[in-house]
């Protein structure tokens, strides 16, 4: 298939490399540099909140604020310029896919997109996901630079799928719920390469492109547009349930509803696990966390934060529930912490459960 950034022209090239160095700056020179200044004050806030609310009285933080904001709608000018002015070509790779044996696309056109997921451009990318075939195009353009060209070769998924799931040479089926383009789905079929693999996600696009893409690296996924609240999977029947960065994009009681639903389709013995966020107990970094996502149009981060997701799965009939720090560069899951990092980061952790496994009955 195509890939967009291999055909750039020079000044579309130009454009990306000036918006990825904005948002490295960003992060490893003005984000330090808001740090110090914040220390200088000699405040001490206990909680995020308070952190807050000092922070804005800071002369730099305008600036941290704008720049944030103004880099993310560079990013989607940029990217959507690049996907529309190839419009015909890339709309062409996403007619007739070829399926391997075990690959598939299931879309539902009377599926009613939920307000809570259409009402926000989540990420500022005007139209969301879901309103236009090539709108997964752009979304995967520019999830590269957001990830400050790190997660190239979907590293940072394949880290999810190696460190934070169990080996399962004989797993039979995995769902990844809200898989989007396919970027953390393709790392679970590789995986676990005995298993069916399903990705679930509400925006057709991204599940026809997910489809294509998958079918081009032969490698194969059965694709299903659903909500992940009603996956239309049989009670129990899988060994790994996952989500990446999708619990955050939802309302509380949508969260609950989805977690309910992992619990309900994963096998006795089985492994539920969502990447998300998780604060970091750096009252400062949490503070900028938050307001990132309200710069981002993210309205729902603060349900995740609010929230206590390990309850959840207790009372959902999940066990051993527990969040672990995730470091996206080389070790994945970090039980000993996120450890220091001077640049502005997102703070990533897994939240995994188990689904208990049935008792035997021994007889008498």
């Amino acid at each position: 298939m195509l890939d967009i950034e291999e055909q750039l022209t020079l000044d579309e090239r130009s454009a990306v490399d000036f918006v990825l160095t904005m948002r490295k700056r960003w992060s490893d020179t003005i984000y330090p540099a808001l740090v110090a200044e914040f220390a200088a004050t000699g405040a001490d806030p206990a909680t995020a909140s308070d952190a807050g609310s000092a922070l804005h009285d800071l002369p730099l933080y305008p600036w941290f604020s704008h720049l944030e904001r103004v880099q993310q709608k560079m990013l989607w000018k940029i990217a959507g310029d690049a996907v529309i002015s190839r419009r015909e070509e890339l709309l062409g790779q996403l007619e007739d896919t070829p399926a391997g044996p075990d690959g598939s696309l299931q879309l539902d056109p009377d599926l009613d997109l939920p307000d809570w997921y259409t009402d926000y451009d989540i990420h500022v990318q005007p139209g969301g996901v879901f309103s236009d075939d090539l709108s997964a195009y752009v979304y995967e353009f520019g999830a590269r630079i957001v990830m400050l060209r790190d997660n190239d070769g979907y590293k940072f998924h394949q880290l999810f799928a190696t460190t934070a799931l169990p080996e399962l040479p004989e797993a039979t089926r995995v769902v990844d719920m809200g898989c989007g383009f396919g970027k953390s789905t393709r790392p679970l079929k590789l995986r676990y390469p005995t298993a069916e693999v399903i990705g679930v996600d509400l925006a057709a696009p991204n599940l026809r492109l997910a489809h294509a893409e998958s079918a081009d690296a032969d490698i194969d996924v059965r694709y299903r547009q659903a909500d992940a609240r009603t996956t239309g999977i049989e009670d129990g029947t899988c060994d790994v349930v996952t989500g990446t960065m999708l619990l955050h994009e939802m309302p509380a009681t949508v969260i609950e509803e989805t977690i309910a639903e992992a619990a309900r389709v994963v096998k006795p013995g089985g492994t539920v696990a969502f990447l998300e966020f998780q604060p970091t107990g750096e009252a400062l970094r949490d503070a900028t966390v938050v307001e990132h996502a309200e710069r981002n149009n993210e309205p729902f981060f603060h349900d995740l934060f609010d929230n206590d997701l390990v309850a959840l799965c207790a009372k959902h009939g999940l066990t051993d529930a527990r969040w672990t720090p995730f470091d996206e560069r080389l070790e994945g899951m970090r039980p000993q912490g996120w450890g220091p990092r001077p640049e502005w980061h997102f703070p990533w952790a897994v939240l995994t459960a188990t689904r208990p496994a049935e008792k035997t009955e021994v007889a008498s």
